[in-house]
């Protein structure tokens, strides 16, 4: 009996075994626009291609696994949101989504601003070019080296996160003779909807000056006393993938109350605020993000109304996408290794990757798609589950997916939407190499973060 006609695997119409449906798409050659780049394609071969590279060409140079990213998609998204918020905002990308100087290049040139969280980040981001007045500061514990170099560099905001924070960096610049502009970042009690570990705004998590208690205010009477700095208003992030705008609602109302209590209280009103970024993208077909022109008008009428009813001044407003500007932008292609059919339960697919190129399933249950890519095939849909090569029961790429049946060691399969937080949290685990990034435009692919190395694995390994 072949493969694609076995019967012990679930197929079309059954139940998985955790209770989820488990229907398949009409046609598993298909590649949802929802998910892939823009330029993704199947060509008359019934390979994919990105930027005109088809992916068996790009597998036999670059290797696998490895990230190929569409440089022309990416730059395009840099201009939907700017566009979308137009000239009375600032769009700062996120740079932890991912970073590397060929993509600082392209934001800077794309118009939009960059926010960093790390001495690395910041370090990439001025050894590419980015001017330092388009560079915000963010993180709950920054060091004396990061605040210093950032005050030195003239970065445009550094988003203070505690007591401490205040009283650090106004200590820093004072010292350096400059007069730091800075924003504090307020813990608004909203409960976004989305996993507990990539939710920011509630009260107890790391993150912020609690507005409960006023806390946030008295970090404003502190901020205000102090010489070297320049509070030039508040932010708040309430999480990442988010798909609705309730919670931004309910964040942007408690922002604008604090800017109403400390024009009462003080007599200003601070120029700017900033609600963070956290907009979910699509991982697979279920998935319905919103538009970035949607997003904007949304955000700009919430503050709009609340200011108005305060009797404020609109401030200038700032957002931070990340995810959803470079996420889309990238796939993961993997080679299958084994293939294992189990019984009545479901087929493991092993690709030669995992958890080392991509945590997040791990790490709180994400969803992804996966796709045959180096060919098309007319069999019928198999349960699977795509497994890494670690020594991890929970090395999971996609939990549950379809592929076609046939499926075989040597195919080519691409997870999508992997551009964010996929290398930027990638690890060496059992020593593991990490994928190069390349990328692919106009028929031209380049590599912009080289594939790690064992040399490079043991030039650290001084003992």
């Amino acid at each position: 009996m072949s493969r694609s006609a076995h019967p012990a695997g679930p197929r079309h119409g059954d139940v998985l075994p955790e209770g989820h449906y488990a229907g398949p798409p009409a046609d598993l050659n298909s590649l949802d626009p929802r998910v892939w780049s823009r330029t993704v394609r199947r060509n008359e071969d019934g390979v994919v291609t990105v930027g005109g590279r088809d992916v068996t060409a790009l597998a036999e140079e670059f290797g696998t696994p490895a990230y190929f990213l569409d440089e022309a998609d990416f730059r395009a998204r840099c201009r939907d949101w700017k566009e979308a918020f137009g000239p009375g905002a600032d769009v700062f990308y996120a740079g932890k989504a991912f970073l590397s100087r060929a993509l600082v290049r392209w934001l800077t040139e794309e118009g939009l601003n960059l926010d960093v969280c790390s001495g690395g980040e910041l370090a990439t981001a001025l050894g590419a070019g980015m001017p330092a007045e388009r560079i915000a500061l963010h993180g709950n514990n920054k060091s004396t080296e990061e605040i210093t170099r950032a005050v030195e560099a003239g970065v445009g905001r550094i988003v203070l996160d505690s007591f401490q924070e205040i009283v650090r960096v106004a200590r820093i610049a004072e010292k350096l003779g400059k007069r730091q502009r800075v924003q504090i970042r307020v813990t608004v009690g909203v409960e976004a909807h989305t996993h507990e570990f990539i939710a920011t705004a509630h009260e107890d998590q790391k993150f912020g000056v609690a507005l409960a208690g006023g806390q946030a205010a008295e970090a404003v009477r502190r901020a205000l006393k102090l010489d070297g700095l320049e509070l030039i208003g508040i932010h708040s992030h309430i999480g990442s993938q988010i798909f609705d705008m309730a919670g931004f609602e309910v964040s942007a109302r408690r922002v604008v109350q604090l800017l109403a209590a400390v024009r009462d209280e003080h007599g200003i009103e601070l120029p700017e605020i900033d609600l963070g970024g956290g907009l979910g993208i699509a991982y697979t077909p279920d998935d319905d993000p919103r538009e970035p022109r949607e997003i904007a008008a949304a955000l700009r009428d919430i503050v709009g109304k609340e200011c108005a009813a305060a009797g404020l001044a609109v401030p200038r407003l700032s957002v931070e996408p990340g995810r959803a500007v470079v996420g889309p932008t990238a796939f993961t292609l993997y080679e299958v290794g084994t293939v294992k059919e189990l019984a009545g339960l479901r087929t493991y697919v092993s690709v030669d990757g995992g958890m080392s190129d991509n945590i997040r399933t791990a790490l709180y249950d994400a969803e992804y798609s996966v796709a045959l890519v180096s060919r098309t095939s007319d069999a019928e849909p198999m349960l699977s589950r795509v497994v890494g090569k670690h020594c991890e029961s929970g090395d999971i790429v996609v939990r549950d997916a379809f592929l076609p049946a046939d499926v075989r060691p040597g195919d080519l399969l691409a997870v999508p939407a992997t551009g964010a937080y996929c290398r930027s949290m990638a690890s060496n685990y059992n020593h593991a190499l990490r994928p190069p990034v390349v990328a692919v435009k106009d028929g031209e692919a380049r590599v912009i973060v080289r594939r790690e190395t064992e040399e490079d694995l043991l030039r650290l390994d001084v003992g």
